[in-house]
């Protein structure tokens, strides 16, 4: 530590940022990417067509599983998307006997909106995989949510650090001097930081809150004797209810639906939860979509089955649970418009480059020679690899995924799995590159190749898909179309990129200091 607060403040900013840098990079791109999930996960099943009638197909997958799992003791449908395609649904059967306290043996299928069939679409993680890996980081449960809410926590101390250090912080924000080196990247590093910092501090604290169970249990550990006490009284689900064993016939499903909608105001139906179908005592739970409102939760509307009549209504929760239901809808985005998604987007970019900017700059600034071998000392050398390898090399195995998903056969088993592997192999080779290769050309030619990879993505869909940009155009089937034009423009941005770099001369290679820089520009004065 130093001398002064903002000296202290500074140190903390610089090494909170290194140490969880690489990680937060990843976090930051794969969870701005998620922000178009359903656009993701359609786009990589073109086989299906997108959603008209949501109701209908909500209907056809009701009566779907009606017709072939109709011994199972749960069915549940996730209602279609308008943003994406095909309709998920689930069902459970009964516990065999010999098979101890598990809950039941688990099935899964997407259906074709239109005919309620199942699909033959080709298995895909989709946008999922960019969820799931922003919080999760391909790790087994919990250590990659443990490791992604410790890097929160620095990230969250690098933004109140970064804060109190920069005492010109608005002005920062409104100065770049480009072709300047050092300063060019302390410039770009201000500008995006300044440039969304609401947006960061609370996608960072609310990213904590949605795990906070995990990171905190002590409160309910001291007021309730185990967690499924906790999750009774706070999420307030209606009781589970218990078969009769008497067949009886169940009620059309579309008044029910229109009824619900009702009762929440018109909000888009989400999820419908029939349990014990054709007994007696089925029940029929629906709630709407977690876009409802900035809650991210809402209680069930339950019927009966068999006769229609409503048994309970949407409950309202209290006020801590509603606190901590809006922070997790803040941090989702779940309730944006189109424009507000895309604000996000671009704060989540700015995010991204924020992280990899000052990933860089720490490089920059401590670029020293050994004295005698005249080469980088070897934590030097390491971050600068890992940096080449991260900034360069994420990118590229995001273009990967998207390549594999066109590339790999449709009926492949496994497929999903080889789609998530590309991607990490893509990323593992460009760190392998940038240690063989010289600092200045790796990053060129890495920021090259990410490129080529997005360019050639429309190209690759032209030959392997049924909704290309040659049927997707005159068609005027523009969600295809947009995310051929999306590719490419990632592509020539980084295209852009690499050709910036190679004008501009390498970064020199001074002295060591006895004290090493800080990333605040005050302390470069």
């Amino acid at each position: 530590m130093k001398n002064t607060l903002r000296q202290s403040m500074a140190w903390l900013h610089n090494w909170a940022g290194l140490l969880a840098g690489w990680i937060l990079f990843a976090m930051f791109l794969t969870g701005t990417a998620s922000y178009f999930r359903p656009e993701i996960s359609a786009w990589m099943r073109p086989e299906l067509a997108q959603v008209t009638d949501a109701d209908q197909a909500i209907l056809k997958a009701l009566d779907h599983l009606a017709r072939h799992q109709p011994d199972a003791t749960q069915w549940t449908v996730m209602a279609p998307d308008p943003r994406g395609a095909g309709v998920s649904v689930f069902w459970q059967h009964p516990r065999a006997e010999g098979e101890g306290r598990r809950r039941g043996r688990f099935g899964s299928a997407t259906l074709d909106p239109a005919t309620g069939d199942v699909t033959q679409a080709r298995e895909t993680r989709g946008g999922e995989f960019f969820y799931r890996f922003h919080f999760q980081l391909q790790l087994p449960h919990p250590w990659g949510r443990w490791l992604a809410g410790v890097c929160a926590m620095l990230m969250l101390a690098a933004i109140i650090s970064g804060v109190i250090t920069h005492k010109r912080i608005f002005a920062d924000f409104f100065t770049f001097r480009p072709r300047k080196g050092q300063r060019s990247w302390l410039d770009a590093h201000n500008v995006t930081a300044v440039l969304a910092l609401p947006f960061h501090v609370m996608i960072t604290y609310t990213g904590l809150v949605t795990l906070m169970l995990m990171y905190m249990p002590w409160g309910i550990m001291a007021n309730y004797k185990d967690a499924d006490s906790y999750f009774a009284e706070s999420f307030r689900d209606p009781p589970a209810v218990e078969a009769t064993g008497t067949r009886a016939d169940m009620v059309d499903f579309a008044p029910l639906l229109r009824q619900a909608r009702d009762l929440y105001g018109g909000a888009r139906i989400g999820r419908i939860t029939v349990s014990h179908p054709g007994d007696a005592a089925a029940q029929v739970e629906i709630s709407p979509h977690g876009a409802t409102g900035l809650s991210y939760r809402h209680t069930p509307v339950v019927f009966a089955a068999t006769d229609g009549r409503l048994i309970t209504t949407p409950v309202p929760h209290d006020p801590a649970f509603l606190t901590g239901s809006v922070m997790v809808g803040l941090h989702m985005g779940l309730f944006a418009g189109p424009v507000l998604r895309w604000l996000y987007f671009i704060a989540g970019l700015a995010g991204s480059a924020m992280v990899g900017t000052g990933l860089v700059l720490w490089a920059v600034k401590r670029r020293t020679p050994m004295p005698a071998s005249g080469r980088l000392p070897f934590g030097q050398r390491l971050v600068e690899i890992l940096n080449i390898g991260t900034l360069t090399g994420l990118p590229a195995g995001m273009a990967a995924f998207f390549l594999a998903n066109r590339l790999i056969p449709t009926g492949l088993e496994g497929r999903a799995d080889m789609e998530v592997a590309a991607t990490f192999w893509v990323w593992g080779l460009f760190h392998l590159f940038a240690l063989v290769r010289p600092a200045k050309r790796a990053w060129i030619e890495g920021f090259a190749v990410a490129g080529l990879l997005f360019l050639i993505l429309p190209l690759v869909n032209l030959f392997t898909s049924p909704r290309h940009l040659g049927i997707s155009l005159p068609a005027g089937d523009w969600f295809m179309v947009s995310f051929d034009c999306a590719f490419w423009a990632i592509g020539f941005s980084l295209l852009l990129i690499a050709r910036t770099l190679q004008k501009r001369p390498a970064a020199p290679v001074r002295k060591a200091r006895s004290q090493p820089a800080t990333l605040s520009a005050e302390a470069a004065e």
